[in-house]
């Protein structure tokens, strides 16, 4: 017996969850606007919350998701997870 795959409104909301785990959404301003700085790392935080908050809103109200939209999501956090990588936050 094999292991189904979860829905894509699943992988959604679990993507979502590991992206919150990972990025420092809660650190002062202080700490994300210091030292070097390529890319606003504020901006980029704020902007990926947003984002996750809207499909976390749309997953609520039972929106489905397809697979370019979660690729998307993907790729946009791991493009912002470098920036922040490079900005020394991560």
């Amino acid at each position: 017996m094999h292991k189904m795959k979860p829905s894509v409104s699943t992988a959604m909301r679990e993507m979502i969850a590991q992206i919150r785990q990972t990025l420092p959404f809660d650190a002062p301003e202080a700490q994300v606007c210091q030292g070097p700085c390529e890319g606003c790392s504020m901006k980029l935080l704020t902007y990926l919350d947003d984002e996750l908050a809207g499909w976390e809103q749309r997953l609520d109200q039972g929106e489905r998701p397809g697979l370019a939209e979660l690729s998307r999501l993907a790729r946009t956090a791991r493009r912002i997870h470098a920036v922040l990588q490079k900005n020394g936050l991560i």
